[in-house]
Order: C-alpha cells, then sequence, then structure tokens
C-alpha cells in the first residue's frame, strides 16, 4: 500500500483487505505495546457504555482477531464477529462465530441483533453514510450502537506530542514487529474521519437517538455510542 497517497472506492477495498491480511499474525502485540495496553480499557469501556442485559446479541464489526468478541462474553453478552479480511480470521482467538463478509452488506436480516461494537474500523471503510444506514437496518429498535476510533487531542499541547508519537514512533514499532507500509499508513488513514459533529449528525440522520461522543485518554481515542430509535 501507498503510505503516501490514500487510496479510494475498489482501491481502497483491496488495500485494506490485502493490509490486513498482511499484518494479522502480529496484529494484537503491536496493538498493545502501541498503546500501552490502554487498548484493552478502551474495549471494556466500550462494552461497558452499551448498556445491554445479559444475553443480548452483539455483532463486533471489523473484528479482526477476536479482541471485542472475547470482551463481549467476558460481559455476559453472545458475540458474533464480520470481518473482510480472512487473515485476520484466521489468526483470531475467540469462540465467537466468525464470518467473511463487507460490514456495509452485513449477510443479516432486519433488525436480528441487539447492539454492535467497531474498533479502530471507521477509517478503513468506503464510505461512512453508507454504514451508518447498514447499522441502523440491522439493530432493532431501541437497540445499541458503540463505536471506538482514533481521534486528536483538542489540547494544543497534547495534540502536538500525539502527532510526534502517531506519526513517527507508530510507524517506527510498527515496522519494527510488523509490516512497515502498514503503519506508515494508519496515522494517515485518520484523514478519512469527518469532524466529530458530521458523523453524529449522520447517525441522527440514519435513525439512531442519544447519540454522544466521548474522549478516552485526553482525547487520543473516541467512543460514539447511539440508540437505534424506536419509531411510533
Amino acid at each position: 500500500m501507498n503510505a503516501e497517497q490514500l487510496p479510494e472506492g475498489d482501491e481502497k477495498v483491496r488495500a485494506v483487505r490485502s493490509m490486513f491480511d498482511t499484518i494479522a499474525p502480529r496484529y494484537d502485540l503491536v496493538n498493545r505495546v502501541m498503546t500501552f495496553r490502554m487498548d484493552v480499557g478502551w474495549r471494556r469501556r466500550t462494552v461497558r457504555d452499551l448498556r445491554l442485559p445479559a444475553g443480548s446479541l452483539v455483532a463486533d464489526l471489523a473484528c479482526g482477531t477476536g479482541d471485542f468478541c472475547r470482551e463481549l462474553q467476558a460481559q455476559g453478552l453472545r458475540a458474533v464477529g464480520f470481518d473482510l479480511s480472512f487473515g485476520m480470521l484466521a489468526a483470531a482467538r475467540t469462540t465467537a462465530p466468525l464470518a467473511e463478509a463487507d460490514i456495509l452488506r452485513l449477510p443479516l436480516p432486519d433488525g436480528v441483533l441487539d447492539g454492535i461494537t467497531c474498533g479502530f474500523a471507521l477509517r478503513n471503510l468506503v464510505e461512512l453514510d453508507g454504514f451508518f444506514d447498514e447499522l441502523a437496518r440491522v439493530v432493532r429498535p431501541g437497540g445499541r450502537i458503540a463505536l471506538l476510533d482514533v481521534s486528536i487531542p483538542p489540547n494544543p499541547v497534547l495534540r502536538w506530542g500525539h502527532s510526534i508519537y502517531f506519526g513517527r514512533i507508530v510507524p517506527m514499532v510498527g515496522g519494527l514487529l510488523s509490516d512497515p507500509a502498514a503503519y506508515r499508513y494508519l496515522p494517515k488513514s485518520v484523514a478519512y474521519l469527518p469532524p466529530p459533529e458530521v458523523m453524529l449528525a449522520r447517525l441522527s440522520e440514519a435513525g439512531f437517538a442519544e447519540v454522544r461522543r466521548d474522549l478516552l485518554t485526553t482525547g487520543i481515542s473516541q467512543l460514539i455510542t447511539a440508540t437505534r430509535r424506536v419509531t411510533a
């Protein structure tokens, strides 16, 4: 993948699938190292903020190696995972059912899910509008979604430090432990994310209420939660 020019459309789909197939074997290790294991706490918070009763059926989208599926099960929820990358699924460490699928077109009937989680994948999608519509299609009225992704700290000093770490240190660490091209691309891929207020407004338009964005760990990650609107 060319890290200097961000791909679009079908090229992006192919590039993202190939990249994650490549980095799958050491994906978990790199995540733990470059976040100092903060990603573990972020996922725990994400599942907790679903606020769903035990036994609820929750799909983790872009499930990768199953980190979220394991956390969902640990909190008493029924998990199923979907991912575009067969390499990631092959490296998964979870007992939850997994399937290879484009999460813009899920192989699920309408309103079948109680909830959805998705971690660090929004910027890797071809387009977010269709994704938000798909979330609204498969989640039942009153169901919940929790979307975790990277963010940019609002504090100028922290933002400067984060830009150094995310833009220089992360690619170096990722390159040493895994694929250099992939970890040059990932920091740059934040440019795909629209402004937060645009994402929140679009979720509301797609059929979600109680749309909320929380910054985690001084703003280096963000958690977006919402409830599927109950129509009269």
